[in-house]
């Protein structure tokens, strides 16, 4: 028999590549998707996938995908995941990443059945670091300085309370950017992509709007992280945070240089545009996964310049 798996936030884009993933492997994928969200991003698995309408922030509807679905595993993606929107809706940010994780773990408690739980965090809950902590490790103080960092610190240590007070089978994961096909144009990677397949397309004047282009982050391809998250919930030690990272910083800039050198288009000009600075923001962020690898063995396996042709590729077909 199958093995099963319940995502929630399937159709997201995360989401869309790890059921892409486990039915590859051979698990029964069961997704979680709020009626209003759209099937893009899942529409060529649609029919190999069961579907369950839910929301992070109804209890009940949580109760009945888990009577559905009996899983084995559950990978819980479901997230308000934008910084920039994080700070105009603080609330509802945390309402559905806390609060949702809540009701989640409750259901699991209250159904009582037994699967291994992935809580998908975020580098974001570093926040603040200090000359001298790079790498980050997963020791490291957690300092968020965003609305969404908040929230998943908060998850993240739901995750580690359920655990430890009622011995549900947790794995906190902390990845770090990750971008691909799919990835919306809120992210930073993405937005450039687009920018530039429009430009192509004569949509727009051939003018680039960015915003810091000095910060320094460590980027992984999505299909090395959701290779990562299923690899969580084989091998890893439940309670414990992991860090999923490239182990190395690449600035915004030489993203931006890679995407540039794909274009068809050689009179794109970069235009600074304060809109696109965050309130606050790190400079150097990169991560170590030692500790994830020494369980694991994983390593990322895609190159970053396939990463960023595949992305340009994507919003071309857009």
């Amino acid at each position: 028999m199958s093995e099963r798996a319940l995502i929630t936030g399937v159709a997201g884009f995360v989401g869309s590549h790890l059921a892409e993933y486990l039915l590859g492997r051979g698990l029964e994928v069961y997704g979680l998707k709020r009626k209003e969200d759209g099937i893009d991003n899942i529409r060529s698995i649609k029919e190999d996938l069961t579907l369950i309408s839910g929301d992070m922030n109804d209890y009940g509807s949580l109760k009945k995908a888990l009577k559905k679905a009996e899983p084995d595993y559950i990978y819980h993606l479901a997230a308000q995941a934008h910084v920039p929107t994080s700070w105009k809706t603080p609330a509802d940010t945390m309402e559905v990443n806390a609060i949702g994780t809540i009701f989640l773990l409750e259901a699991v408690r209250s159904y009582g059945c037994d699967p291994r739980i992935q809580i998908a965090g975020s580098s974001e809950e570093y926040g603040l670091i200090h000359p001298g902590e790079l790498p980050v490790r997963e020791t490291n103080q957690l300092r968020p300085l965003s609305p969404y960092g908040v929230s998943k610190v908060a998850q993240d240590l739901i995750g580690w309370q359920y655990y430890k007070s009622y011995g549900l089978k947790t794995v906190r994961t902390r990845a770090f950017n990750h971008t691909g096909p799919r990835s919306g144009v809120g992210f930073v990677a993405s937005n450039f992509a687009n920018q530039i397949a429009e430009i192509e397309k004569g949509v727009n004047e051939p003018v680039m709007h960015v915003g810091n282009l000095e910060a320094q982050r460590d980027f992984l391809d999505v299909r090395d992280v959701v290779r990562a998250y299923h690899m969580s919930l084989s091998s890893c030690d439940f309670g414990e945070a992991y860090n999923i990272c490239a182990e190395k910083p690449r600035t915004i800039q030489s993203v931006l240089d890679i995407l540039l050198s794909l274009s068809s288009r050689r009179d794109i000009r970069v235009e600074t545009d304060p809109e696109r600075m965050r309130p606050l923001d790190i400079p150097v962020i990169y991560g170590s996964c030692e500790k994830f690898s020494k369980k694991t063995g994983w390593k990322p396996q895609i190159p970053f310049e396939k990463t960023m042709r595949d992305l340009l590729f994507y919003w071309r077909g857009k």
